[in-house]
């Protein structure tokens, strides 16, 4: 009988798990809507709100949230029970009384029940200590909603900058990936042109040196913006939720379009941070949670009254009323509740000011954030204006350059370097470009903006969204909610 208790599992079959899970993988990807033609930014972005799956699992965390606080309302009802049962047994149950008095037996052996009964109970109790712990765990965990919002607000925003960084990133890879490739072929052919004017000692040895580290030079650094750029779209597939290996194409935007501007001054950004970040709303929250739960602590230690109301039935027939109704009501008190309620008072006092010192930190943290962005955003701008001027000269250079090797006044080792810093430019040009958009992204993922309404997602299709994001970006965003001070409000 011990040796039958004993309970035993199984370890998982990992191989049945990897198969579970790439299968799940491609059940994923394979409810996406197809790639139609080049993807454009705002298509990427709509690709992400609505199949990226770290977004989905906010959701659902979301959901989840909700369901507990409609549970928890339950609470706050009477608790129904209903109940029965059948009795039998092999004889009658018998007895006799005996006086205490004298000793002799008052009555022969008798019974007051059948050999087989049936009885049934519906009761109703109510204790208003748990309708009043209900009530505000209800309060409490609406709160926690509000809370997976905000969270999966932060998620939504980080997706999206995520998004445009690599999208920028990827379109910069896909212009100058041809490109690359030339300037490593030409580098590799200059090497080798320059190895054998070393051999035959045509030209002096300290000239050839030289002009081959400024070949290495550049090809490294080719190199590694290929390598910064290699994975650009294999991040942004999976930011869209396609498989790696997913073919596609990218708009590509011109990269003289008008750069983007501030959208304010220092300190509206400073208001609306302070306004929309996630971070900040949920600490709101937590402090109206940590109120609550003083109540919820006062609550626990009062003394607790309970009422019941039941309905019952017997088929004995040996009662004289085989139906009846009961009422009660009781009261009860710990004690020790006198002692340990300061302890708990002071305990949820503390964590209040354990979140309030959280939030100080987080101001000056978000503070931080919007100033170094927009510190960032401005150097950027800067740089990229320099940029564009130097890829003008640069430009003219070659022209100028071509003109004189076909006239036989430059060598074609002149006319190589040239050549190859041009486009090196060329491609510094457009990676200063994506830099910027990258940093104007996370100008505005420092104040939190993400206030418009997208609806449900997972109903409408990825060109209605992208139009939704394109309106917003293009023309909601360009200015600043204004905010008003509550005495204002009241004025």
């Amino acid at each position: 009988m011990l040796s039958g208790c004993t309970v035993t599992e199984k370890p998982i079959d990992s191989d049945a798990q990897a198969w579970r899970a790439y299968d799940r993988i491609n059940e994923l990807v394979g409810d996406n809507e197809p790639v139609r033609g080049p993807i454009s930014l705002y298509e990427a972005m709509a690709r992400a709100l609505k199949y990226n799956l770290d977004q989905r699992i906010e959701l659902m965390d979301e959901e989840w949230k909700r369901k507990l606080s409609d549970v928890s309302e339950l609470g706050m009802m009477p608790a129904f029970d209903v109940g029965g049962g059948r009795n039998w047994r092999n004889n009658y149950s018998g007895s006799s009384s005996r006086s205490l008095l004298d000793g002799t037996e008052s009555l022969q052996s008798s019974t007051s029940s059948d050999r087989q009964t049936w009885n049934g109970e519906l009761s109703a109790s109510w204790d208003i200590l748990d309708f009043g712990l209900s009530w505000v765990q209800s309060k409490q965990n609406i709160d926690e909603q509000y809370i997976a919002q905000e969270r999966r607000r932060k998620v939504v925003s980080r997706i999206l900058e995520d998004v445009r960084t690599a999208y920028w990133r990827a379109v910069s890879a896909d212009r100058t990936h041809e490109k690359l490739i030339k300037l490593e072929a030409m580098a590799q052919k200059a090497l080798w042109q320059a190895a054998q004017l070393e051999k035959r000692r045509n030209v002096a040895p300290l000239s050839v040196l030289n002009y081959q580290h400024d070949l290495l030079e550049i090809q490294a650094n080719v190199q590694r913006m290929q390598r910064e750029l290699f994975f650009a779209k294999k991040q942004l597939a999976a930011l869209i939720n396609l498989k790696p290996e997913t073919p596609f194409r990218l708009v590509l935007p011109d990269r003289t379009a008008v750069v983007p501007e501030l959208p304010g001054s220092a300190e509206q950004m400073i208001l609306i941070g302070l306004k929309y970040r996630s971070e900040l709303r949920e600490s709101s929250y937590r402090k109206r949670i940590n109120e609550r739960e003083l109540d919820k602590v006062l609550l626990q230690n009062l003394p607790s009254f309970k009422a019941l109301l039941g309905l019952n039935y017997d088929s004995n027939s040996y009662l004289y009323n085989n139906t009846w109704s009961n009422f009660s009501s009781s009261v009860s008190w710990n004690l020790m509740s006198l002692f340990r309620y300061p302890l708990e008072r002071d305990a949820v006092k503390a964590e209040a000011g354990l979140i309030q010192a959280r939030e100080d930190a987080l101001v000056m943290a978000i503070l931080t954030q919007i100033y170094v962005a927009r510190a960032r955003f401005i150097r950027l701008s800067q740089e990229l204006n320099t940029v564009r001027q130097g890829h003008e000269v640069q430009e003219r250079i070659l022209t100028l350059t071509e003109a004189g090797f076909k006239g036989r006044m430059i060598s074609q080792k002149d006319l190589v370097q040239v050549e190859m810093k041009s486009i090196l430019d060329e491609v510094r040009y457009d990676t200063a470009y994506a830099d910027l958009q990258n940093a104007y992204a996370n100008l505005y993922a420092s104040m939190g903006i993400d206030s418009f309404d997208l609806g449900n997602t997972d109903k409408e299709s990825v060109a209605v969204i992208a139009g939704k994001l394109q309106e917003y970006w293009t023309e909601e965003i360009t200015t600043l909610p204004q905010l008003v001070r509550e005495e204002d409000q009241k004025q």
